[in-house]
């Protein structure tokens, strides 16, 4: 048979699923290694897409998905990220994870290079190999709690560098950049004429400051903003998401729809539309959840002597395994699975700079969070 196109075998695998998909054979397992929302989805968004159903509002939509809905994003972006834009700037997508891969496919083309977080969501690094381009890892270290270095930055910028990934609420670590740290990546994004890819997932959860929209901040368009409502509104099968494009990209983001989606799902976009018009307290309940849930947690690890990275925001715990791990985080991670029935995330499958780490879901019953991270090795005891 005829060979795939060579970049795409070297498109790297995922080390959360192969965690996960392990943990889905096996019975009894506590299951920490994926960022599901344990929180049910609100009432008046599953009868939003229900009632879309029942009347058969189950056709196409514009490419950039229905007008209420767009108009409703937009008003949500001025009122709540300061970010002012018009309808054909925001566009309805199958997931924050099309809405990334759209806003890589329109910049990157095959050679160019794109700057990542490493520790970063796995996907960045993916799309990247899907895209023929390269990606350049910008390391977050722990000694500088994570955070960009914008002498980093200038050490691995060439003239094939094309754009930026900024992540924050940061997944895997959870890490909020403050407003003069998002005005340091921007300046830098200008001298070297980049693009900035914004994956603003995690927005609705903060805990130590308020989040910042990057494009807030933006004076000369050169912002790819990537929403979604997966975690807000515990919605991650509905699969709707947004991606906020510069102005003047309409034709361009109308052809690359229709030739990769064509549209998202109506009745999703229906109930999208109710999540967002509608009550927004039960996004507070769920931040409320997660909130308590983390402090349960640090608590649990502080007593145990286990190290940990604070976070600011998402509802992830980024935990030290070092004492542990013995430079092999992913085959511990399996070794743990097997062994102690917990599934976490192995902090290498998100990039070189995670070894010795792991994320941990705090979007569980307290319950079972807490048997799970009971059971991690201590170094103080060695178990």
């Amino acid at each position: 048979m005829p060979s795939i196109a060579a970049h795409i075998t070297a498109v790297p695998g995922s080390g959360i699923r192969r965690i996960h998909e392990i943990a889905l054979t096996m019975d009894d397992v506590i299951s920490l290694a994926v960022g599901e929302p344990d929180v049910a989805v609100s009432p008046h968004i599953g009868a939003a897409a229900a009632e879309a159903w029942h009347r058969d509002a189950t056709n196409y939509t514009a490419n950039g998905g229905i007008a209420p809905l767009r108009q409703a994003i937009v008003q949500k972006l001025a009122r709540d990220n300061d970010v002012h834009v018009d309808t054909e700037q925001v566009w309805v997508t199958v997931g924050a994870t099309q809405g990334l891969h759209q806003a890589m496919a329109i910049t990157l083309a095959p050679g160019d290079e794109v700057l990542l977080p490493d520790p970063g969501y796995t996907t960045f690094t993916m799309n990247a190999h899907m895209l023929a381009a390269t990606p350049v890892p910008y390391p977050l270290r722990a000694d500088a709690g994570f955070m960009p270095d914008i002498a980093d930055l200038e050490t691995l910028v060439t003239a094939k560098s094309r754009a930026i990934i900024v992540n924050s609420p940061s997944n895997p670590l959870g890490t909020v950049f403050p407003p003069e740290l998002l005005q340091q990546l921007l300046d830098f994004a200008k001298r070297h004429d980049l693009w900035v890819i914004s994956d603003e997932v995690y927005e609705a959860f903060t805990w130590s400051q308020p989040h910042v929209s990057i494009a807030s901040l933006d004076s000369d368009d050169r912002v790819f903003s990537v929403f979604s409502l997966s975690k807000t509104y515990a919605m991650t099968g509905v699969r709707i998401g947004y991606l906020v494009t510069p102005p003047g990209l309409a034709h361009t983001m109308r052809t690359v729809q229709e030739a990769t989606i064509s549209c998202a799902s109506e009745p999703g976009q229906f109930a999208a539309l109710a999540a967002i018009t509608g009550s927004q307290h039960p996004v507070s309940d769920a931040r409320a959840h997660y909130r308590d849930n983390l402090a349960a947690a640090t608590r649990l690890l502080d007593s145990r002597g286990i190290g940990y990275l604070q976070p600011g925001g998402t509802f992830y715990l980024w935990i030290d395994m070092c004492h542990a791990s013995d430079g092999d985080v992913a085959g511990w991670a399996e070794t743990f699975l097997l062994q102690d029935r917990v599934s976490v995330a192995p902090g290498s499958a998100f990039g070189r700079s995670g070894e010795g780490w792991i994320r941990v879901s705090l979007a569980a019953e307290r319950t079972s969070l807490l048997e799970g991270l009971g059971r991690l090795p201590s170094p103080k005891t060695g178990g």
